[in-house]
């Protein structure tokens, strides 16, 4: 019999180092010496750590974040180039295409259906697919030297890997389609003033650590409830509001825990810290015996 529990560690990656410490993971891109850009181990390195991490109970909430001067540039040319070509003249050449993209896009999906928040730290570029992998974080702080930048079309082609899809659910559709049509730079500041970061800091150390106590805060609450709050809020961003309050008296019923309630109320009269139980682990398939 084969058992398809999850694992106990986690992969091992060479393009991101993966911690967990106190119910926080913290998830590191570590090439700065090729800007961090997105190739084909990078893709399938963050598919395995994103699984790992969902199918685990070791973590309540990710960090996100980068080394070097730059967050990253992006994809890398040779995502395009090896597993297949793209070719654009045939029928099976453009079946190809649209199944790498496939692909690519559900890796960066994997972060907004995350059974945990996502928080993003950046700092310098954010720049074509990295737009399209933070803007599935649940939650982005930046440094003061920060920049934005839907750099697809500067280069002839669409962004194809989310920008166009979850950006305009962060800001202003006209900003968003000023950024996709001109290529420009968004910085910090105007990032903050139209609600695509949640806070900016001076310095990459203090952008971190501000990540790391909010994602310690997050990991301090029922990890079941923050489950159901992450599904209310994306059924919400898609859905009328009714349909949402129709979700959410569903959604609340299958979470309810009055021994969390319980627990909750009592750490604070108490004056400690509250203990809940992790979210149960999964398993890939069914142990069928």
């Amino acid at each position: 019999m084969t058992s398809n529990a999850t694992p106990a560690t986690p992969p091992v990656l060479s393009c991101f180092a993966l911690s967990v410490e106190q119910h926080v993971a913290h998830l590191v891109l570590n090439r700065p010496e090729a800007l961090n850009t997105m190739h084909p181990t990078f893709w399938r390195e963050l598919d395995a750590a994103l699984s790992w991490l969902h199918m685990s109970p070791a973590a309540r909430v990710l960090v996100i974040s980068s080394t070097g001067k730059h967050f990253s540039a992006g994809m890398a040319l040779e995502t395009f180039s090896g597993a297949i070509t793209l070719d654009e003249r045939t029928a099976e050449g453009r079946a190809a295409i649209f199944d790498l993209l496939s692909d690519m896009q559900a890796t960066f999906t994997k972060l907004e259906t995350l059974r945990i928040p996502v928080i993003a730290a950046i700092q310098g570029g954010c720049i074509g697919g990295a737009v399209d992998m933070v803007t599935a974080a649940c939650i982005r702080y930046c440094t003061a030297d920060a920049f934005f930048c839907v750099q697809e079309i500067n280069i002839g082609m669409v962004a194809d890997v989310g920008t166009l899809q979850r950006l305009p659910k962060l800001i202003p559709l006209g900003i968003a389609k000023e950024m996709a049509y001109t290529g420009r730079r968004m910085g910090a500041q105007r990032a903050l003033a139209c609600g695509l970061v949640n806070e900016v800091f001076e310095t990459q150390a203090a952008m971190l650590d501000a990540a790391l106590q909010c994602a310690a805060e997050i990991a301090s609450k029922p990890p079941v409830a923050i489950w159901g709050s992450k599904q209310a809020l994306h059924y919400a961003r898609d859905h009328s509001v009714e349909d949402s309050l129709r979700q959410m008296g569903w959604l609340q019923s299958a979470v309810w825990s009055s021994p969390n309630v319980r627990e909750a109320i009592m750490a604070m009269q108490q004056k400690r810290s509250p203990d809940f139980p992790d979210l149960a682990p999964l398993a890939r398939f069914a142990d069928q015996g």
